[in-house]
């Protein structure tokens, strides 16, 4: 890591959990909602998590549970833990883990980002925190951010755990790395496949693991991003909420699973009850706007706009995240 990019870690130094959310726990206190540092098995691969209690939570009693699945890109210490503890503030026992290949959790080599892992990754929240002392695990939800959203519904179609779905500023990522952001690459389909094909046989053949995305920027390069999305998501994971572990790199070859898959391929497997959320200003709300209505055997379904929101404000902005949340806790409430 230069220094350039060290002086943008200070939060996650200071914050003895690393979180870098604005309002983030600095230690365990009695009557307050807690946070504990887990981690578990799966697939062989060893998964980094936090699980939040609530305020006097005592393991003898039944709580219900949300597993909370960040963005691409993003770890729990960012939105998908903010996400987390404002829910274990309402009452939930909540985890949030890193991506296998991602973060801190294992897995190599890194920065593999396939959809199948990823909704693996989902199942494996909802495998540990059901046998977490307190939770019901009948009353088990999820929530899904960005990236973590699209691979929520598709973890949703088959987990049926969980008994009520929610997503946030929900990010197809397979449509956009298919088709490009708002549908920009149309014509260079078949071009990025066969450069995502030639980077696999390239590792096959022990040759360099090639990366795509970004991996790191000038302020001056944010400043000329065009997109809401990625300028405001390069200040947010390189800038205000940066953390050590969090990356806009993924491996080349992860294109071909990638560009293959669709989160509303096989939608209307959800049955249960469904909260989709998005800001109002979004320049992803289409991938929501497209998505919601292919649900069709989702129950409650609801689409609900963050008045004034953008993507990434949805993860941090207060005014926007408190909307958010007070859906949730209404959703949740009716459903779990």
């Amino acid at each position: 890591m230069t220094n350039a990019q060290s002086q943008y870690h200070k939060k996650a130094e200071q914050n003895p959990f690393t979180l870098v959310y604005d309002g983030a726990i600095i230690k365990n206190e009695k009557g307050k909602v807690n946070i504990h540092p887990v981690k578990y098995n799966l697939n062989g691969i060893e998964i980094a998590a936090n699980v939040y209690t609530p305020a006097d939570y005592d393991a003898s009693k039944k709580y219900p549970a949300v597993a909370v699945a960040h963005p691409n890109g993003g770890i729990k210490e960012q939105t998908a833990g903010l996400y987390a503890q404002r829910l274990a503030e309402a009452g939930y026992i909540t985890i949030a883990a890193d991506a296998a290949y991602q973060g801190a959790s294992g897995g190599e080599p890194r920065h593999t980002d396939k959809p199948f892992f990823r909704v693996e990754d989902i199942h494996g929240m909802a495998d540990y925190i059901s046998q977490y002392p307190g939770v019901d695990a009948n009353r088990l939800g999820v929530l899904g951010i960005c990236g973590g959203g699209g691979y929520t519904l598709k973890a949703a179609q088959s987990d049926k755990r969980f008994k009520a779905v929610a997503t946030l500023s929900m990010f197809n990522s397979g449509k956009v790395r298919r088709n490009g952001f708002q549908n920009s690459q149309l014509n260079t389909i078949q071009e990025r496949i066969k450069q995502a094909s030639d980077a696999r046989a390239q590792e096959a053949a022990g040759g360099e693991i090639l990366f795509s995305g970004v991996a790191s920027i000038t302020d001056e390069e944010i400043a000329k991003t065009p997109t809401d999305l990625y300028r405001e998501g390069y200040e947010y994971y390189y800038r205000t909420h940066a953390h050590p572990n969090s990356t806009f790199l993924y491996i080349t070859s992860s294109l071909m699973e990638l560009m293959t898959w669709d989160a509303t391929d096989e939608i209307e497997l959800i049955d249960q009850p469904l909260l989709m959320m998005a800001g109002s200003k979004a320049d992803t709300k289409y991938m929501t706007d497209e998505a919601f209505p292919k649900a069709i055997n989702a129950k409650n379904k609801e689409l609900y706009l963050i008045e004034g929101g953008t993507h990434i404000q949805t993860y941090w902005k207060p005014e926007y995240v408190n909307q958010a949340v007070k859906k949730l806790t209404e959703f949740l409430g009716k459903n779990l």
